[in-house]
C-alpha cells in the first residue's frame, strides 16, 4: 500500500495526473464560461459531502490516543499518527491549494510554512529532499495543535474550492475534481495504515495498551466459516482482468493507475479454496514443524525467518493475540493474520496447495464470502505493471509505477480497510518479509 508525498512547486512537476484512475482529458483551465447547475454540480456537492466524511473520519482515528502517542513510531516502516495527519493535510494543499490555476478561488487561504513540505514528504524523489522516513517520531514539532488547525483551514478551503468548481464547465472542472477524490483514496488508505502502526508500536509496550474495541469487534463481527473448505473450479482459457474497458467488460467509478489497463490474460484451469485458512489450521503446520522444515521454504525466506526468529505469526503470544484491543484469546476459526508472503508459501507448499495468482483470485472472488473484511489475501504473482500501463505524467507518477519490483501482490481488504475503499481489482503491495499489515491467505490448486 503506498504512501503519497509532496509535490514542488514548479510548473514542471505540477501536473494535473491523467490515468490516476480517471480517463477524462485535462482542462485547459478554470477560465471558461461558468455554468450553476447540471453535472458537474452536482459532482462537487456529492464530493463535498465525501470530502468532509473522510477528513473527519482521520481526525476521530486519533481520538482514543494520548498525547504520548502520537509521536509514536515502532519501527522504520512505520509512521507516527501526527505524521499521518500532516502527510495527507500536504496532499491537499500542494497538488490543489497552492496551485497559481485555482489559488485565486481561495480568497485569502493561509498555507503551511513552506518547511513543513520537507517534514511531510514521504517518497517522492522528484520534489527534493524529505525527512528521513526512520526519523519521524522525532518529529515533535509543529506541535499537534497546529498539525490540526492546518488540517482545518485547508478542509475549508477545499470546500469552498468545491463550490467554485461547482460554476465551472465539466470539462474545465473535472479534473480538479477527480484529484480531489484521488486525495480522499489517499487519506483513506492513510487511515488503514495508521491502525496498522499503532497496533506495531502498542504491540512493543510490555503493559500492551489497547487502541479500542471497535476495529476488532468488526473483525469478530464475520459469519463463522463453515466446517469443510470446498474447492472452487475454474476451466482457465483467456479471461479479462483489470480495470477498463475490454470486450464486454466496463469500468465504473474510481481506480488507482496500477489497476488498469483491462487486459486479457491465458489461464491454465485451477481450483481455488472457498475459505481463507484459518489460526487452527496454521496452528497445525507449526505443530508439524512447519518453522523447522527448511524444504518448505524459499532461500531468501527460509533465512530471514530463522534471522528474524519468526516462530508463530506476528502477533501471537501463547493461546492468545495481540490486537488493537489489546491481548486476547485467539479464536481457532478465525482467519490467520499478520503472515509473511514467505510464511503463507510455506503454508500452502505443507498443505499440498500453493498460493493463487492475482488473475485467479480476482475472477473468484464474486463467489467468494470471505473475499472483503477480514484479511488482505496474499497472491503468487509479484507486483508489475499490467500490459500497457502507463505512469501518470509529473510526480504523481511516483505514486504506484515506481514500487513495481521486489513487491508481491495482496487482494481483498481487510478488517481496518475503510468501508468503500475496496474493489474488485483493487491492488494491495508489500515486501514479501512484511508481517505488520493485516495478510493471510487462501490456498489454490491446479484443477483436478
Amino acid at each position: 500500500m503506498s504512501e503519497f508525498s509532496p509535490l514542488s512547486q514548479s510548473a514542471d512537476l505540477l501536473q494535473i495526473p491523467q490515468g490516476t484512475g480517471f480517463d477524462r482529458p485535462r482542462a485547459p483551465g478554470l477560465d471558461s464560461p461558468r455554468a450553476t447547475s447540471g453535472p458537474e454540480a452536482a459532482a462537487s456537492s456529492q464530493l463535498a459531502q465525501r470530502l468532509a466524511a473522510v477528513r473527519r473520519r482521520t481526525g476521530e482515528l486519533i481520538a482514543p490516543l494520548e498525547p504520548e502517542d502520537l509521536c509514536l513510531q515502532g519501527m522504520a516502516d512505520a509512521s507516527p499518527p501526527k505524521w499521518h495527519l500532516g502527510h495527507t493535510t500536504w496532499f491537499f494543499e500542494q497538488f490543489l491549494l497552492r496551485q497559481p490555476a485555482i489559488a485565486h478561488l481561495l480568497g485569502s487561504y493561509e498555507p503551511a510554512p513552506a518547511s513543513w513540505a520537507y517534514l511531510f514528504n514521504s517518497y517522492y524523489e522528484a520534489v527534493g529532499p524529505r525527512h528521513p522516513r526512520p526519523q519521524r517520531g522525532l518529529l515533535s514539532r509543529p506541535p499537534i495543535a497546529e498539525v490540526l488547525a492546518w488540517r482545518g483551514r485547508v478542509d475549508l478551503a477545499l470546500q469552498q474550492l468545491l463550490s467554485a468548481l461547482a460554476q465551472q464547465p465539466a470539462a474545465a472542472a473535472a479534473p480538479w475534481l477527480e484529484l480531489i477524490e484521488l486525495g480522499l483514496q489517499h487519506e483513506q488508505q492513510h487511515q488503514e495504515l495508521l491502525l496498522m502502526d499503532m497496533l506495531d508500536a502498542f504491540s512493543r509496550n510490555p503493559l500492551e495498551p489497547a487502541y479500542g474495541d471497535a476495529p476488532e469487534l468488526r473483525f469478530q463481527a464475520a459469519p463463522p466459516p463453515s466446517d469443510r473448505t470446498a474447492w472452487l473450479s475454474h476451466g482457465g482459457g483467456l479471461v479479462e482482468l483489470g480495470f477498463g474497458e475490454l470486450a464486454s467488460n466496463s469500468g465504473a467509478g474510481f481506480h488507482f493507475d496500477n489497476e488498469a489497463p483491462r487486459h486479457r490474460q491465458w489461464l491454465e484451469p485451477f481450483a481455488i479454496a472457498s475459505q481463507l485458512v484459518t489460526n487452527a489450521e496454521y496452528g497445525a503446520f507449526i505443530a508439524a514443524g512447519g518453522y523447522r522444515r527448511p524444504e518448505l521454504w524459499l532461500s531468501e525466506g527460509w533465512a530471514l525467518m530463522r534471522q528474524r526468529g519468526w516462530q508463530a505469526p506476528r502477533y501471537w503470544r501463547d493461546d492468545a493475540e495481540f490486537t488493537l484491543a489489546g491481548r486476547r484469546p485467539r479464536w481457532g476459526q478465525a482467519p490467520v493474520r499478520h503472515l509473511s508472503w514467505f510464511e503463507a508459501d510455506a503454508y500452502a507448499r505443507w498443505a499440498g496447495a500453493r498460493l493463487p495468482s492475482e488473475a485467479e483470485w480476482e475472477l473468484m472472488a464474486p463467489q467468494l464470502a470471505d473475499a472483503f473484511g477480514l484479511v488482505w489475501q496474499w497472491t503468487a504473482s509479484p507486483y508489475r505493471p499490467y500490459p500497457g500501463f502507463r505512469a501518470a505524467p509529473g510526480a504523481v507518477g511516483e505514486y504506484n509505477g515506481k514500487f513495481m519490483s521486489s513487491q508481491m501482490v495482496l487482494r481483498g481488504s481487510c478488517f481496518l480497510t475503510p468501508e468503500g475503499h475496496e474493489r474488485l481489482t483493487y491492488r494491495n503491495f508489500f515486501p514479501p518479509a512484511s508481517r505488520w499489515q493485516v495478510a493471510g491467505l487462501r490456498l489454490a490448486q491446479e484443477a483436478r
